[in-house]
């Protein structure tokens, strides 16, 4: 409760320092915060109730990511990890070695990281992919199925470093639009002639991940895979960075085994197309 408490105040006069900065520069003066308000916001313990957007000045500054594994990665995690790197650009893929979380996310803020990413395994297939953006959160956990590596999708080809475009398809409830907040700001503006294509498709709450890249032969559209390709399926979101998500307030979390007789669809409000039987 003190770590939490200690949390929103950091966070209170974060944003109050940011919003005197913007005022003092575009000239409308000093907004003076009285310290009356402080514990009444606090008390409250939502941190929505500030209104805080971790993403506000995201576009100021070409997204910085870092990706990394659990202690001990199997040589298939070793190589999804590479293969994830040449996915997102700007990314650099760190060793892990003794480093515990909090000495990673103190590396991590120290040379200007905007985001993390960490995978996770169980016997050797990654399970858990967790999105930490930096330096104030918010944290996303994901899981993983149905990983595919690059050689295994059937052409390999050399990925060029361009800047994606990307396609988010069927995400449009409120915990649709935050996910794909946290997964379009690890890319950064693409240019009008790039040819990657990275999909994240919603269907049941279970997105799938697909690269592509594109190009006319002969006047006709034609599309071919690079991969890696696999499933995601959020089931958590911290309003922290990683290391202090036990401290941090749940934003949203996935209560599977909750009865009900209509099964609920979290991201989307259908599903975004119809199986095959």
């Amino acid at each position: 409760m003190i770590r939490r408490q200690a949390r929103l105040r950091r966070e209170f006069l974060l944003k109050t320092c940011v919003g005197n900065l913007l005022n003092k520069k575009i000239g409308k003066g000093i907004t003076m915060v009285s310290e009356d308000h402080l514990p009444r916001a606090m008390d409250s313990g939502r941190v929505k109730d500030f209104d805080i957007d971790e993403y506000k000045y995201a576009g100021s500054r070409t997204p910085k990511v870092v990706i990394t594994t659990s202690h001990n990665p199997s040589a298939t995690l070793k190589m999804f990890v590479k293969e994830l790197r040449l996915v997102f650009p700007n990314s650099q893929r760190m060793n892990r070695g003794q480093c515990d979380v909090k000495q990673l996310m103190r590396i991590c803020c120290s040379n200007d990281v905007t985001d993390i990413i960490v995978v996770h395994e169980h016997r050797g297939i990654p399970d858990n992919l967790v999105i930490s953006h930096l330096p104030n959160g918010p944290t996303a956990f994901f899981n993983i199925s149905g990983v595919i590596m690059r050689h295994d999708v059937g052409s390999i080809v050399n990925i060029k470093e361009q800047t994606p475009h990307l396609v988010f398809h069927n995400f449009v409830t409120k915990i649709g639009e935050r996910a794909t907040q946290i997964l379009k700001h690890l890319f950064p503006v693409p240019k009008l002639d790039t040819k990657r294509v990275i999909t994240f498709a919603n269907n049941n709450d279970y997105i799938s991940f697909r690269h592509h890249i594109f190009q006319y032969v002969n006047k006709e559209l034609e599309l071919t895979e690079l991969g890696p390709r696999f499933q995601l399926r959020l089931y958590e979101i911290k309003m922290g960075k990683l290391d202090d998500v036990r401290a941090s307030e749940t934003e949203w979390v996935l209560r599977p085994y909750i009865n009900s007789s209509v099964k609920k669809i979290v991201l989307s409000n259908e599903n975004g197309w119809e199986d095959d039987d």
